[in-house]
């Protein structure tokens, strides 16, 4: 049999087998360490599979190959990763101003991430109902002002209003596989809820006294939707780890550099302090926004430091 992972929770997977669900387990032969992978298999996988004799449940003795990944460190085991979904048309990442305040450095860690396998992605920001003052206007205005003309759709909602969800979040899913990612208290569980009416996904107020949000997905799931396509939802995510990306690659992954590679005085510039780098001259032009330019500085040091 062939089917999709829809849902992991460590030793057992859903797997979707045309119009019914099957509880599979992974053959011994593919926990190997050398693939330095904390999760084998993951939501958006398709398997081959085997139902067991005289059991319910099947085996799953064949990983396909995947179109795509998003993939991050493993927040566990040191020199391992974790791939958070596979087989994606689209990844979308949940930003809110507040409670949790979402960082452009995480956004940016993130849209680096998807550069690199190829991944389409949008940004959705969430509670625009709870936005008041100058300082929500400002903040606003940067996100639209600076992803925008790198070609990342910016759409607000709130999913508790049910602002903007079914004439315009929905129009940009439907038929598609989607990643929806963010820190924990974002909303991504209530958009669910509203988009997807199978998911029933719990919902918990974010703490009045970190301003962070709890955790209440916490094995990543894929949902159908109406109409077609699919939400695959994640835990919320603290940090987000770019993996393996070399330092002289790093600039192909933000768009507003990529179109000057190759035009800088030296080969291996690393557009920090080179003379004649071209990357330099359009920041200072204004061709490259200074916070995108420090998010691309820090990443390079990190990548660094752990060399």
């Amino acid at each position: 049999m062939r089917g999709r992972v829809i849902k992991s929770t460590g030793s057992w997977y859903s797997v979707q087998v045309e119009d019914r669900q099957v509880q599979a387990r992974l053959k011994g032969k593919f926990k190997q360490d050398e693939l330095k992978l904390t999760n084998p298999i993951a939501v958006g996988d398709w398997v081959e599979l085997a139902v067991e004799a005289g059991q319910d449940t099947a085996v799953i003795h064949e990983i396909l190959p995947r179109e795509n990944y998003v993939i991050r460190k493993s927040t566990r085991k040191q020199h391992f990763s974790h791939i958070i979904a596979s087989n994606l048309d689209q990844a979308i990442l949940v930003i809110t101003m507040k409670n949790p305040r979402t960082s452009l450095g995480f956004i940016d860690r993130f849209l680096v991430s998807t550069e690199s396998f190829r991944i389409p992605a949008m940004l959705v920001v969430n509670k625009v109902d709870l936005m008041k003052g100058e300082n929500a206007d400002d903040w606003l205005l940067d996100i639209h002002e600076i992803y925008e003309p790198l070609g990342y759709q910016v759409l607000e909602v709130s999913a508790t209003e049910d602002q903007n969800l079914a004439d315009k979040f929905l129009p940009f899913v439907r038929g598609k596989s989607s990643l929806i990612a963010g820190h924990s208290g974002v909303g991504k569980s209530t958009l669910l809820n509203k988009l997807a009416p199978g998911a029933r996904q719990q919902t918990k107020e974010v703490s009045n006294f970190s301003s962070k949000g709890v955790h209440t997905t916490t094995f990543a799931e894929l949902f159908p939707l109406p109409g077609g396509g699919d939400l695959i939802d994640t835990p919320g995510i603290k940090e987000f780890g770019i993996l393996d990306v070399e330092e002289n690659e790093l600039s192909h992954y933000f768009p507003e550099m990529c179109k000057y590679l190759g035009q800088c005085k030296y080969n291996n510039c690393r557009h920090v302090n080179e003379p004649g780098c071209v990357i330099l001259e359009k920041l200072e032009e204004g061709y490259i926004h200074p916070y995108r330019y420090q998010s691309y500085l820090n990443i390079l040091s990190e990548e660094d430091s752990h060399r």
